[in-house]
């Protein structure tokens, strides 16, 4: 996708700046947008010159939820053609952040709702604007939670609050987003992209990125395994790998004689060979009903 029309891409000191762009809807989600956001993972995964991605929006808003300019069949994939086309496309986004190699931090600036909450679900670490607003409202509209988040909101912040906020899909403000665990920090408006990109800096000025990018997948896929030996497994896996890495024995002289490390690795080139480790997960549409035994 050589252009972009309703994303900002911008890389300053090795931190990818993704900003929503569509301030005059409040950056309401588009299908357009979903496939400009996929599209900038895709180019900063390949590229070794981006450390951190921060996502985050123009103007007032971060994201007011998908764009209901369509009326009442806005949320109606009845005409699909193809089986993949009635995909929800806040989930293909959120799948595509979920894989991403590179750590992503949320600036949530502003209004987040629908698809602009649940968005920022598969990001790491998210930061509000004491102006943020955030809302799970889909019962309202009559639809239900999407963008997978019926498997990335409760491990966000647990099954209790996760309901809460679904079930009444009323919208709060950033000091219940913060007691409930969804942000890690409340900021005046104007210091929220210094506070973003200063958590960007220590992550880039410190750590190797081959390490970073194997953690994430490692932390991200632990979430849904059946008992800690799997983790063991990976660990022992990766460990094995990494000890004998550039990386591991500059990490080391460069704490011995108290200098910045300077990793060589690059997520390009260095991952270990048995990285993915997982396989991949197709789409395969839901039959019309359970399939049971006597099927």
């Amino acid at each position: 996708m050589a252009e972009y029309s309703q994303i900002r891409y911008d890389v300053a000191d090795h931190v990818l700046t993704l900003t929503l762009n569509r301030p005059d809807r409040l950056n309401a989600f588009t299908g357009r947008m979903g496939e400009e956001l996929r599209d900038a993972f895709d180019r900063a995964d390949a590229d070794d010159g981006v450390r951190v991605v921060v996502v985050t929006g123009s103007g007032r808003g971060f994201c007011a939820g998908a764009d209901l300019g369509g009326g009442g069949s806005t949320f109606d994939y009845s005409q699909a053609n193809t089986e993949n086309a009635h995909r929800d496309g806040g989930g293909r986004l959120t799948l595509r952040i979920f894989e991403s190699t590179k750590p992503v931090i949320g600036a949530i600036n502003g209004p987040a709702v629908g698809v602009g909450a649940t968005m920022t679900l598969p990001m790491d670490v998210r930061l509000a604007s004491a102006d943020a607003r955030f809302g799970f409202v889909f019962a309202r509209r009559g639809i239900v939670p999407e963008a997978a988040s019926s498997w990335f909101l409760p491990r966000v912040v647990g099954i209790s609050r996760a309901m809460e906020w679904v079930s009444t899909g009323r919208v709060f403000g950033a000091e219940e987003a913060l007691r409930g665990g969804l942000v890690r920090s409340v900021h005046p408006a104007g210091q929220l992209l210094d506070a973003a990109n200063a958590l960007a800096a220590e992550i880039v000025e410190n750590t190797a990125p081959v390490s970073v990018a194997l953690a994430r997948q490692m932390m991200w896929r632990m979430l849904g395994a059946d008992h800690p030996m799997e983790a063991h497994r990976i660990d022992s896996r990766a460990m094995a790998d990494r000890g004998l890495s550039a990386d591991a024995a500059e990490g080391i002289e460069a704490f011995l004689q108290k200098r910045p490390a300077g990793f060589p690795d690059r997520v390009s080139a260095d991952m270990p060979a048995f990285y993915p480790w997982w396989p991949e997960r197709p789409f395969a549409p839901l039959p019309e009903r359970p399939v049971g035994p006597e099927d």
